[in-house]
């Protein structure tokens, strides 16, 4: 890749993948080497939000002394100015040149600590680390200088950070105005375990004299004393996440219902509780992390970030809420109050139609930067995408994931063509599920079964010739995800012709009834209103005197 130099002021924008809105529900887990099948550390992100995101690319730069960076919102005010540093690192989505990946989920936790005089916000932090780190102990060095240069601007922040050794969780929240740099945790997830966080700070306790496997900022303890939200001679230990993110029944259904579910179906063996999340009194948190059954490929990953709870009491396929055909979607707002002024809230799944992209990120210690590193990329719900192989090291993007916008619909836009197949399945998502996943099944099962040969041919180019393996390994993700987009087109349309009218064709293309509805909903339909649909009353039902001739 040629390095370029920038004018004397650039603007960084907020636009981190697409992104015109700051977003504050997501999903991640890490897995470290030693928990992966083939030593791959993995993260997962599903950025959840109601927006039209692009796939983006930055390549490496250079700069000269005297340069700065001008610090914006996406409205154009102007928030501050940045020093650069002399060379920055190419990066595609969210991993860089050498490996590195972050993810993160927002908590909020304690928002009279949100500083509307920091300069950063965690997109800024998180572009920044791919810019300027090779591991993900370098990105908290260059996260943690950063704030404390500059100033932190977000709520409650978890942050996913993986290289090809290792995993680091790290939790970082404001001062509260006027305030100085950022408190924040990190601790390195041990080898063979996984974690996982999902709008809620999961960091308890943690070592304050292991500086190879805990990082945190000097003020952690002091200032939650200060501010009265700890006190040390309650006898309790400090606990990160209970302090600057105080658990209630709210954010814990919310939340920690997610964490429950990965973790369960990744050790089912140890027969996770689901109080905790159901806030039952005296309920214990879930462990930070957890050691799977089995270690797990990124095949299984894609599976654990696929789900709604499905086989549990709070599957989302089932109950009336679900409509006839058993979808698992809820339409916003996900709380209301009844005439009784008493709280509800649907159930808040891992896979949500509101997801605008997800990943999960490989890196692999055993192989060369530019081949180890690979974005497996998804737009739309993660239920419903198709993960594609993007390498860290490709100089160009499949164009149908860099266009398009929310307000128009386009079948060029990756986005829309994945929207489409996913919206149109609520019509009758018990069937039309199937043929989604046939294809993704498909695909997916492609590009795992090409991505050995794919790589041996990089490796061996990048011994002899470096730019041809960036122009192979390039030409092969972009292709691939054209590939995956013009057949998310054909079942779009597949999936129009074939349940047409609510009939469902079969492969010669003849129409038939679908069997109507489930009995257990039609009681449902009669329970609320017996007589409407009543065809002809029972004789016993009719009175006497109607008997009578």
């Amino acid at each position: 890749m040629n390095n370029f130099r920038l004018p004397l002021t650039l603007c960084v924008s907020v636009f981190l993948l697409g992104i015109n809105v700051p977003v504050s529900a997501c999903s991640s887990i890490l897995i470290s080497r030693g928990a992966s099948a083939d030593g791959s550390v993995i993260i997962t992100y599903a950025c959840d939000g109601e927006y039209h995101p692009h796939l983006n690319r930055t390549p490496a730069a250079d700069y000269e002394p005297g340069d700065s960076l001008e610090i914006k919102h996406w409205s154009g005010e102007i928030w501050g100015k940045i020093a650069p540093v002399p060379h920055t690192y190419a990066y595609v989505g969210l991993m860089n040149e050498h490996q590195l990946a972050i993810g993160e989920t927002t908590f909020d936790g304690r928002q009279e600590l949100q500083n509307p005089d920091g300069v950063l916000h965690y997109w800024h932090l998180m572009k920044f680390a791919l810019q300027r780190a090779k591991t993900a102990r370098e990105a908290i060095e260059v996260i943690t200088g950063l704030v404390d240069e500059y100033g932190y601007r977000s709520t409650g922040e978890s942050f996913s950070i993986a290289d090809p050794d290792e995993a680091w969780i790290m939790e970082m929240i404001g001062p509260g105005p006027g305030g100085q740099s950022a408190i924040w945790v990190a601790l390195k997830v041990p080898d063979g375990y996984i974690c996982a966080h999902c709008n809620k700070a999961r960091i308890g306790e943690f070592p304050l004299n292991d500086p190879e496997n805990c990082r945190y900022s000097e003020n952690v303890i002091t200032f939650a004393i200060e501010k009265g939200y700890y006190d040390p001679k309650s006898g309790k230990p400090f606990r990160f996440c209970d302090v600057y993110c105080p658990p209630t029944p709210k954010n814990r259904r919310y939340a920690e219902t997610r964490v429950w579910s990965i973790f369960r179906r990744a050790a089912p063996s140890m027969n996770l509780s689901p109080d905790y999340h159901r806030a039952v009194e005296g309920s214990q948190p879930y462990p930070l992390w957890i050691k799977p059954d089995h270690k797990l490929s990124a095949a299984d990953v894609f599976s654990l970030m696929r789900d709604h709870y499905e086989g549990t009491d709070y599957d989302m396929t089932q109950g009336i809420d679900a409509g006839p055909y058993g979808t698992p979607n809820r339409w916003r707002p996900i709380t209301w109050m009844d005439e009784d002024s008493v709280e509800y809230t649907w159930e808040r799944p891992i896979s949500t139609q509101q997801t605008g992209f997800s990943f999960v990120s490989q890196s692999r210690s055993w192989l060369p930067d530019a081949v180890g590193g690979v974005l497996w990329y998804g737009f739309d719900d993660t239920y419903t995408c198709c993960y594609v192989p993007l390498y860290c090291c490709i100089d160009d993007l499949p164009k149908s994931y860099t266009v398009g916008k929310l307000s128009r619909f386009s079948w060029d836009s990756a986005w829309w063509v994945f929207n489409f197949a996913a919206n149109f399945a609520n019509i009758k998502y018990s069937f039309m599920i199937k043929d989604i996943q046939a294809v993704q099944s498909e695909l997916e099962g492609k590009a795992f079964a090409l991505q050995p040969a794919v790589e041996m041919t990089a490796v061996e180019l990048w011994k002899s010739d470096p730019q041809l393996m960036v122009r192979h390994l390039t030409d092969y993700s972009v292709n691939y995800a054209e590939i995956v987009v013009e057949r998310w087109r054909e079942l779009g349309e597949l999936l129009v012709t074939k349940y047409n009218d609510g009939y469902v064709q079969d492969e010669e293309g003849r129409p038939h009834d679908s069997g109507g509805y489930p009995d257990n909903w039609l009681k449902e339909v009669v329970k609320s209103r017996p007589d409407q649909f009543k065809l002809k009353p029972k004789e016993e039902d009719v009175p006497e005197s109607r008997l009578v001739d």
